[in-house]
């Protein structure tokens, strides 16, 4: 009985200090910019991250549906294509969050779109790309990057460690 209770002990040590080094709030850091007809080479694809940091937002926050404030975003995102009625081209660089509804169509940064959509009162043909495995990304999304999977499993581990000390005594 006292081997088992120094292994429950041990686990639950280890749980809190792993609870110690994962941040308690992730917020991504993304690109901010604008360009219009290719006026922003900084903000244009190709996109090479060798023009400055001053594009750089750290971290990155950004509006929630129904919430007054800015909140820790947790998605980079990328707005790039042509207006339908002149051709010129616009490429939009920022971040976003999740705002907990319940579908997907209307959380831009659960998935990518292509096609048209409405910006800036007028009708753009291309695609809203959303990434979220990096700091500043500029790739696809890939499932089982999020950061907050990891938190929200340690803080689960550390929960029934805790549990498991105070049942043993």
């Amino acid at each position: 009985m006292a081997a088992a209770s120094s292994i429950i002990e041990s686990i639950a040590i280890l749980a809190l200090l792993l609870g110690f080094l994962i941040r308690s709030g992730y917020c991504i850091d993304c690109f901010k910019c604008v360009s219009y007809n290719g006026a922003n080479k900084a903000c244009d694809d190709p996109f090479h991250n060798n023009y400055s940091t001053a594009i750089l937002e750290s971290p990155c926050m950004g509006g929630r549906k129904g919430r007054d404030g800015l909140f820790p975003a947790t998605a980079c995102i990328k707005i790039a294509g042509y207006y339908d009625e002149t051709g010129e081209t616009i490429t939009v660089r920022g971040c976003a969050l999740d705002s907990g509804t319940l579908t997907t169509d209307t959380e831009i940064i659960r998935m990518s779109h292509c096609g048209k959509f409405y910006y800036d009162d007028k009708y753009v043909h291309g695609c809203l790309q959303s990434c979220s495995d990096a700091d500043a990304c500029n790739s696809a999304r890939r499932p089982g990057q999020n950061p907050l999977d990891l938190e929200a499993l340690m803080r689960h581990l550390l929960s029934l460690a805790v549990l498991l000390v105070a049942t043993a005594r």
